[in-house]
């Protein structure tokens, strides 16, 4: 991977004179890439990690376990497509396994997620079943801790 894009995925807030420095490049040269990065839809979107708990924010998340049954000429394809446009979902992903799909979805209360789970998911024509799991409490996304500013509880290691 470049190493430009992998500064980004460590941390999008860098400015491109921060990544030209640590890339030894021009900046000009960070700009042009990123650009094209863009264009070319390598980069979707920059996102930032909130704790949602200091900002007492109450959103409820759960993933859900999807069978389906995939269709002539489009596979799960064509169903996983039309499940992730649903503004509830965050990320749907195809799996291997005992299920086809894993749809993360978020709503402002358990009602509004057992509503989306039941009248819209559920009801799609080529939907086997689902099982929901509620997320309870997060402690790392995406790759970063929830509480970093804990200390290291680990035993040190000794020769």
């Amino acid at each position: 991977m470049d190493p430009l894009l992998k500064l980004l995925r460590e941390n999008a807030s860098l400015s491109t004179s921060q990544l030209a420095a640590l890339l030894a490049i021009p900046e000009a040269e960070a700009v042009t890439r990123i650009k094209s990065y863009e264009t070319e839809q390598v980069i979707l979107g920059y996102r930032t990690i909130l704790n949602e708990e200091k900002l007492g924010l109450e959103t409820v998340r759960a993933v859900i376990e999807v069978k389906i049954t995939p269709e002539r000429e489009g596979g799960f394809n064509r169903l996983a497509e039309r499940i992730s446009r649903y503004s509830e979902v965050s990320s749907c992903y195809l799996m291997s396994g005992g299920y086809d799909l894993l749809v993360v979805i978020e709503g402002d209360s358990l009602r509004e997620v057992a509503t989306f789970v039941s009248e819209k998911l559920a009801t799609i024509q080529g939907v086997i079943s689902t099982a929901t799991h509620f997320l309870l409490k997060p402690y790392k996304e995406q790759g970063i801790l929830m509480n970093a500013d804990r200390t290291d509880e680990r035993l040190a290691v000794t020769p």
